[in-house]
């Protein structure tokens, strides 16, 4: 599994662009209206917008930029949101930069979760060989910090709902930027229970 974990890394970091660094001070004016959605202090109090405090800067300015690309594409390139896009077009790599680091300049809130399906944990901790299901510890991390050099976003403690509903679209083919296709191969192996489970789970991880 290190080893796995560690090919994986590799060449996500491979993939990954290059990102500003910006400057959180002046995002957290950036970042007023974004607050309706996810919080002014990116804990989103609706779990079917990310909680985006404490997430790595570089993976929020690569969601940004993707959302921007699909508004300037019509969707044939980037990610595509209908409420993203239309917050991201305008925006420019300064205020992406900005508003990213914001966000990840904040601390996420966890709360408790009740009932936590032991198939979940069992899942992301072990995967399932029978089924070619890679363990989501590999590239997310045990605590599910995920790795920003290697592009992998931090998880853990991320609303269940938004969790299932990305999972979902990663299986469908609906939503396709992520590296190398590894979370629509992950993701398309994955039954509605599992999703379900996972989501559950990767909720409950506190770090």
């Amino acid at each position: 599994m290190k080893k796995l974990a560690l090919a994986l890394s590799v060449v996500a970091a491979m993939s990954s662009p290059v990102m500003a660094e910006g400057n959180a001070e002046v995002g957290k004016t950036k970042a007023i209206v974004c607050s309706a959605c996810h919080g002014v202090d990116g804990n989103s109090m609706i779990d079917m917008y990310p909680k985006l405090a404490g997430q790595h800067p570089a993976y929020l300015e690569k969601q940004l930029t993707e959302f921007r690309l699909a508004a300037k594409t019509g969707g044939a390139e980037g990610r595509m949101d209908p409420i993203m896009i239309g917050m991201s077009m305008g925006l420019s790599d300064e205020d992406i930069a900005d508003i990213s680091a914001f966000f990840a300049s904040q601390v996420k809130v966890v709360a408790d979760v009740a009932d936590v399906p032991a198939a979940g944990e069992k899942l992301y901790k072990g995967g399932d060989a029978a089924r070619g299901i890679t363990a989501c510890v590999a590239c997310h991390g045990p605590e599910g910090e995920g790795a920003e050099a290697a592009g992998f976003p931090a998880v853990g403690g991320q609303h269940a709902n938004y969790i299932k509903i990305q999972l979902t679209k990663f299986r469908d083919a609906s939503r396709h930027n992520d590296l190398n296709g590894m979370m629509q191969d992950v993701a398309k192996k994955l039954s509605d229970a599992d999703i379900d489970a996972l989501s559950k789970y990767i909720s409950s991880i506190k770090n």
